[in-house]
Parts: structure tokens; sequence; C-alpha cells
């Protein structure tokens, strides 16, 4: 088990930025991300040797995420702060607002269009590793990545919101 910790540590990073991605609070992010590791290492012998180490950290933390919203009665959410953009010393006042305008478009999205965004665009995990992950369908990772990029690029145009849908049974 020693192999375990020693390949895990180079994920944390990794883990932390699709923490502050997904939950848009530093703290509630350190969090995540302590719960996360503290469930993987309980649960260290359910890893396969040989198997993608960060695709199972990734699918552990999207269900610790999952619980804890579903366990947490509604909140006010947090924008990111500027440390959590990684943005360069040298950035711009105006690349700072694109990052924010992007920021506020991935806030306005569904949790499900969200997570596989950021897993795929931020984390570059394939839509395989994703699929797994989130345990569902590739063809819903990428109906869903399709959709979330839409939109953003939707809200960062300024174009107003499609129409709704109307669900038929």
């Amino acid at each position: 088990m020693h192999d375990f910790g020693t390949q895990a540590v180079p994920v944390i990073p990794r883990l932390r930025r699709y923490a502050r991605a997904l939950t848009g609070d530093r703290l509630m992010a350190d969090d995540l991300v302590q719960d996360t590791l503290e469930r993987a290492w309980t649960k260290r012998h359910l890893w396969r040797q040989g198997s993608d180490l960060r695709a199972w950290m990734f699918t552990i933390m999207h269900n610790v995420y999952v619980n804890q919203v579903r366990a947490r009665v509604a909140e006010v959410t947090v924008p990111l702060d500027a440390e959590a953009y990684n943005v360069p010393a040298r950035s711009s006042p105006v690349d700072m607002l694109e990052v924010a305008d992007i920021d506020a478009a991935l806030r306005r999205l569904p949790d499900e269009q969200r997570e596989v965004l950021l897993l795929v665009a931020l984390e570059q995990l394939s839509y395989g590793e994703t699929a797994s992950a989130l345990n569902i369908p590739i063809g819903t990772v990428m109906s869903r990545l399709y959709r979330a990029r839409e939109h953003v690029r939707r809200i960062t145009a300024g174009v107003p919101a499609a129409g709704v849908l109307k669900v038929v049974k």
C-alpha cells in the first residue's frame, strides 16, 4: 500500500483545482479534498493496482460532493476568489473580468453540465474517464459537454437563453 500513497500525492493539486471549480468556495473545496482523501485512504484496498488512480479519486470526489449537496440545506454560493483562478501576475484587468465572466457562466450551469465541463476542459480527463468518474454513459458525457459549452457561449456572448423544452410523457 506504500505505492498507493506515493501515487496519490501528485493527484492532490488536481483534486484541489477541480474541487475549487466545483464548489466555488476555497474552504468548502479544501473540505471536499480532505473528505475525498480520507475516503480514498480508507478504501485504498478497492483500488486496482495499475488502473488510473486519478480517475478513481475523481470518482470518489464526485460521490462525496453529491452526498454533501444532498445533505446540505440551501446555502448562498460564494464566488471563487482571485487566488483560485491561478491567473499570471501580469494579467490585465480585462483578463480578470473575462475570468470572472466565465466563472459566473459556470455558476449558472446545471451541476451535471458543470461537472462534465470541468472534468473534460479543466482536468483534461477523456470522455471515457469522465464517464467512469461520474458513472454515466459516454454519450451522456458528450451531450452534457455540448450543452454546457453552448450555454457558456450564450451567456458570455450575452445571447438570451434558448426556450425551455417541455417534458412530454
